[in-house]
């Protein structure tokens, strides 16, 4: 699915990622974690083409990413909820949903679905009611939490096959944490959609990852099934 090898990267004189490797498989859900300044977000930001990589490559199904650029990427079926949500404040919740229209209608054409509707799809207020509810809404009068529902709405707009989160429960209030990987949940094991995310909380992790891959000086150290992210690795790779 997505392969990743030997890729460095140096931001403003600094190198923030050393020779790194990883490997996601199409279908799985995969927490990257590691402590604060270790790269984990870099990373992200060089699988979407927001940053650029020194050397190495990135791979998607097989073909090279890393010299695309970014809304190329989205069309080949990335979808990016980056840190902090990122949604347009002076535009109406429909607006901020729209943007990604025209890159849904190219992917459904690349599919073989392009009789499939290229408005807004319904599952996302199926899976985010309080969208539908706010469609006239401003986005930045939001709450935090609604603010990152209409952000991940606004990625699956473009129907992709591999969603990236990062820290998606950064500032949210419990119930929206919940609801949040309750909907992770389902787009994986329902629909075969492949997640990353990077996540600080480690029972959010454990609840909705299948995989975890640990990140220290702009390397991955250590990858398993979260089923084996032992106290032992917390403590020498993620405990403050």
């Amino acid at each position: 699915m997505i392969a990743i090898n030997q890729v460095n990267q140096l931001y403003g004189g600094t190198q923030i990622l050393w020779d790194l490797n990883l490997n996601i498989e199409k279908g799985s859900c995969t927490c990257i974690m590691g402590r604060n300044g270790v790269g984990k977000t870099t990373l992200l930001k060089c699988l979407m083409g927001l940053l650029p990589v020194s050397n190495g490559e990135i791979l998607l199904n097989g073909k090279a990413l890393h010299k695309q650029s970014a809304e190329s990427r989205a069309l080949a079926g990335i979808g990016y909820v980056p840190q902090g949500r990122d949604i347009f404040p002076m535009l109406t919740v429909e607006e901020n949903l729209r943007i990604g229209l025209p890159i849904r209608k190219q992917r459904l054409k690349m599919l073989g679905r392009e009789n499939e509707t290229h408005d807004i799809p319904e599952k996302i207020f199926e899976l985010f009611p309080v969208l539908k509810e706010m469609m006239h809404r401003r986005g930045g009068d939001l709450s935090g939490g609604q603010q990152q529902q209409l952000a991940i709405g606004r990625a699956l707009v473009i129907e992709p096959e591999v969603l990236i989160l990062d820290e998606p429960n950064e500032g949210i209030q419990p119930n929206i944490v919940k609801q949040i990987g309750d909907v992770i949940l389902k787009l994986n094991a329902e629909e075969g959609l492949t997640v990353i995310l990077v996540e600080q909380k480690l029972g959010f992790a454990r609840r909705v990852g299948r995989e975890f891959r640990l990140m220290e000086k702009g390397r991955v150290v250590a990858s398993d099934k979260m089923d084996n992210l032992s106290d032992e690795l917390i403590r020498q790779y993620l405990a403050v």
